[in-house]
């Protein structure tokens, strides 16, 4: 508990009653929280300031306690107040910032031994159950408020963020456009170890035809199909209607006989 003891020692003029021990306990723990002590009382008063020591006045009535205290940082406020009864103190803790309110009731004798007020050797019994206390009911709950208040004002996170766009990326580039379904033809690697004999078990996949000779890719430049190669005389005209589909009886640039 350091600090706690050069605390006590430079109040101890003041301290009459048990609960000015307790009271003294409680605005250490608070300092040791990162808070300050701006005054006593409800209502600010002029010129004040953030202090590690407790208040002028702070004590002046033996019955009821109102400490205000600030966040080093300013980014938050406390007011603790405490107030006898039966011989036990009910402390209320409240954030004006966060709305919330805290409360916490203690049996003075269990922590406070009234026979050694001027002995801080002996002043003070079963800390370890004090501070546990203290912490659970005065601290903790203040600062998971924080932090829930913190989250709240966080935005929210898509749940699948796009990736990022790589250096080179072009967000004006248009893709070019594609029929649907339409994919690349799938070339055969001519070095591959097993594409031998592929052209014979698909002679129309790829692009030398197998052994089947295919008039369109025969090698000839822009073949002329003639639906008489082959035949010894030419055909009547409208034999074959335009555009249909017609084998033609010999290969293309067969000159017939006779000619």
């Amino acid at each position: 508990m350091a600090g706690l003891e050069l605390l006590y020692h430079s109040v101890s003029p003041d301290i009459s009653s048990p609960q000015d021990a307790l009271i003294c306990y409680l605005h250490w723990k608070l300092i040791t929280q990162g808070f300050r002590c701006l005054g006593a009382g409800d209502e600010p008063g002029a010129n004040e300031r953030k202090s590690e020591m407790l208040p002028a006045g702070w004590n002046a009535d033996s019955d009821l306690f109102t400490l205000r205290y600030r966040m080093k940082d300013d980014s938050r406020d406390l007011l603790l107040k405490g107030i006898m009864m039966d011989g036990s103190i009910i402390l209320n803790a409240m954030d004006p910032k966060l709305q919330k309110v805290t409360a916490l009731t203690l049996k003075v004798s269990d922590f406070i031994d009234p026979e050694h007020l001027a002995d801080f050797d002996k002043v003070y019994q079963n800390t370890e159950e004090l501070q546990a206390q203290v912490t659970a009911h005065i601290v903790s709950p203040f600062e998971a408020a924080k932090e829930r208040s913190v989250a709240k004002e966080e935005p929210r996170r898509e749940r699948n963020p796009s990736p990022p766009n790589p250096p080179d990326h072009d967000p004006l580039w248009i893709p070019p456009r594609h029929p649907h379904g339409s994919r690349q033809p799938n070339w055969p690697d001519p070095m591959g170890p097993f594409a031998v004999g592929g052209e014979d078990l698909n002679p129309f996949g790829s692009r030398s035809g197998g052994m089947i000779m295919d008039p369109l890719r025969s090698g000839f430049p822009n073949p002329i199909l003639d639906p008489s190669s082959g035949l010894p005389n030419r055909l009547p005209p409208g034999s074959v209607p335009p555009g249909a589909r017609f084998d033609p009886f010999g290969p293309p640039g067969a000159n017939r006989s006779g000619e």
